[in-house]
């Protein structure tokens, strides 16, 4: 609610025009240092400036010098709608920067102000429309808006999330695409290419919950209401996925903080790939981000994977590379990569390879990660029956002397993994968490024909087995032939007797 003064103040400057000047008093209190009134004026300037828009008495077309217009020889009315719209743009100008306030309240309403701005624009467009049925959107002020919703020194995660509601327009999630890969060329530029954690966090907390149509008509819901939507070059799908490509392409091309490499590579197949006009057009970044090394490497590879199979990019390598990989570190990470081994018909030896060097490394790896990969190895002897050969080899690991199996050689093909058995596997049958001792006894027997399901096992933690074993109700365990009834109970009168206190 606004305070009294700036009531009587707003209620001056609407109800006539001699009071114009009062509207220097509203902006004044933007700089106040106390919260509650910065949001009082707030308030107030939303009301001020949102009155006008829908009275028209702003003025509509290129916006003329200040003193010029004024000292020009226009009508009383035109000078008035000259100035108050340089007021307007003085009001957006400091809800701008009081999107950067200390204060989160201070912010959101700022952001909330702004965007009401943007909608009445929208509505009542302070831009000439130059024929009729021409389109028209408030672009300026909405890039003031992602402006702020990107700064350079600190976190706006919060607020941005502030923001998702208004995405769900389909212009609006247009326009800001476009506006952040104005902000990206611009900013990126001026710091010579070096990583700017901040804003580009920033920039990556804005576009990856963009929930992207998947159809034409899925386009139906816009702040802007067209009569010739049919004709706007914003109800077309293909310019969303063209503005959808070039915002991500732009952003991906400089060089990211390590830990956004993870975050993008994770989203990457779903979220990002499938709306993409030319998805091979990510080649360059993964290449990037295959050169980091560790579980980033492993998870560009699951995206070149796509790339190879779905898009016809050749890659030579792939699974040299991928079984290169394969160290201790895998199992403590979230990750998909290996799963392409699924996905297609591959040299007996080269799978074979990668079974031996999942299951040496899985002696030393947590439960979590033994729960997925020991169903995962049976997924690929369903996949490649000709791999069978190492659990079913006579006799087993008593055959063998000594296992053939050369873990160090990083050419799968020279590996000997074909000559090799199970006995990893066998090991872990006498694990010490039951769940995984039972998974490992299943290769004792025939394989059914149906796959094992592990889409709901990539992402399992430690903390969830934990919580799934103290949930478990302890079972009964006899510690007597015959059940004790009490220390003073009929089992114990002789006991009662000897130490009376009668």
């Amino acid at each position: 609610m606004a305070q009294p003064g700036l009531a009587a103040c707003l209620e001056a400057v609407l109800g006539s025009r001699a009071n114009a000047n009062r509207v220097y008093e509203l902006l004044e209190r933007l700089a106040e240092e106390e919260e509650e009134k910065v949001l009082g004026a707030l308030r107030a300037c939303g009301r001020l400036f949102g009155a006008l828009l829908e009275r028209g008495e702003l003025f509509v077309g290129r916006l003329p010098a200040e003193e010029a217009a004024l000292a020009g020889g226009g009508s009383a009315e035109e000078k008035y709608k000259v100035w108050m719209r340089h007021r307007y743009n003085d009001c957006v100008g400091w809800l701008a920067e009081l999107m950067g306030h200390g204060s989160f309240h201070v912010k959101e309403l700022s952001l909330c102000t702004l965007m009401k701005f943007v909608e009445l624009e929208a509505e009542y467009p302070l831009v000439k429309v130059e024929w009729k049925g021409s389109f028209t959107f408030p672009r300026e002020l909405l890039k003031v808006v992602v402006d702020g919703l990107i700064p350079l020194n600190e976190d706006a995660s919060l607020l941005i999330s502030r923001f998702q509601e208004y995405m769900e327009y389909d212009d609006i999630r247009y326009f800001v695409m476009k506006a952040v890969t104005e902000s990206i060329g611009q900013v990126m530029q001026k710091t010579k290419e070096r990583p700017l954690p901040f804003y580009q966090q920033n920039i990556f907390s804005l576009i990856s919950p963009i929930n992207m149509p998947n159809k034409e008509r899925d386009l139906v819901k816009f702040m802007v209401k067209q009569d010739n939507r049919e004709e706007w070059k914003v109800s077309k799908l293909q310019a969303h996925k063209q503005a959808f490509e070039r915002m991500w392409l732009s952003f991906l091309k400089r060089k990211l903080p390590t830990g956004l490499y993870k975050k993008v590579l994770v989203i990457l197949h779903d979220s990002i790939l499938p709306y993409m006009n030319e998805p091979t057009l990510m080649i360059d970044f993964l290449t990037v981000a295959y050169g980091i090394g560790g579980a980033i490497s492993l998870l560009a590879l699951n995206g070149l994977f796509i790339l190879i199979h779905q898009h016809n990019l050749e890659y030579p390598d792939f699974y040299k590379k991928l079984y290169s990989l394969l160290d201790p570190s895998i199992y403590h990470v979230k990750y998909r990569a290996l799963t392409t081994l699924l996905y297609t018909h591959l040299p007996a030896y080269l799978v074979a390879a990668f079974i031996k060097r999942l299951s040496r490394l899985a002696l030393t790896a947590p439960p979590e990660a033994l729960l997925m990969v020991i169903p995962f190895i049976c997924n690929l002897f369903r996949r490649h029956p000709a791999c069978k050969v190492l659990v079913h080899r006579p006799n087993g690991p008593a055959d063998l002397s000594e296992d053939p199996y050369i873990m160090e050689q990083e050419e799968p093909s020279e590996s000997r993994a074909l000559e090799s058995s199970l006995w990893e596997l066998q090991a872990l049958q006498n694990h010490y968490y039951p769940d995984v001792a039972q998974a490992a006894a299943i290769l004792n027997q025939s394989l059914s024909e149906i796959e094992d399901d592990i889409s709901g096992l990539l992402e399992l933690s430690a903390s969830e087995l934990f919580d799934k074993e103290v949930k478990k109700s302890a079972a009964i365990v006899p510690l007597e032939f015959e059940q004790v009834r009490g220390l003073f109970g009929k089992k114990n009168d002789i006991f009662a007797e000897h130490f009376s206190l009668d």
